[in-house]
């Protein structure tokens, strides 16, 4: 497994770890436009992708590209749903970080 490979696997992992934090932590507290259905469902897709992506990468098969693809075109959707909603950042950065470490990992 490459190094690049790696640093996804850990770039998909904290996306993961971070939406579902925030959907079910900060999201639910505040309200509002932070529990719209569009937006709390970008996140909770974003938390699937970014966990599934992972694993395709940790079992080894060639079809991690085609998860890869998806997961940055999600978390691509997912920050700019956040920076939306606002107070967001950290849900916008793991997105961003995500959707470059994926993007290198489908071409």
């Amino acid at each position: 497994m490459s190094a690049e490979m790696r640093a996804c696997i850990e770039d998909c992992l904290r996306c993961h770890s971070t939406c579902l934090g925030m959907a079910m932590n900060h999201c639910l507290e505040q309200g509002g436009k932070h529990i719209e259905p569009g937006h709390f469902r970008i996140m909770m897709a974003c938390a699937e992708i970014c966990r599934t992506s992972a694993a395709f990468m940790l079992i080894g098969t060639h079809h991690h590209k085609h998860t890869c693809r998806e997961c940055a075109e999600i978390c691509e959707e997912c920050a700019k749903s956040c920076e939306q909603v606002g107070d967001m950042e950290t849900c916008m950065q793991e997105c961003r970080r995500c959707v470059e470490s994926c993007r290198r990992m489908a071409a």
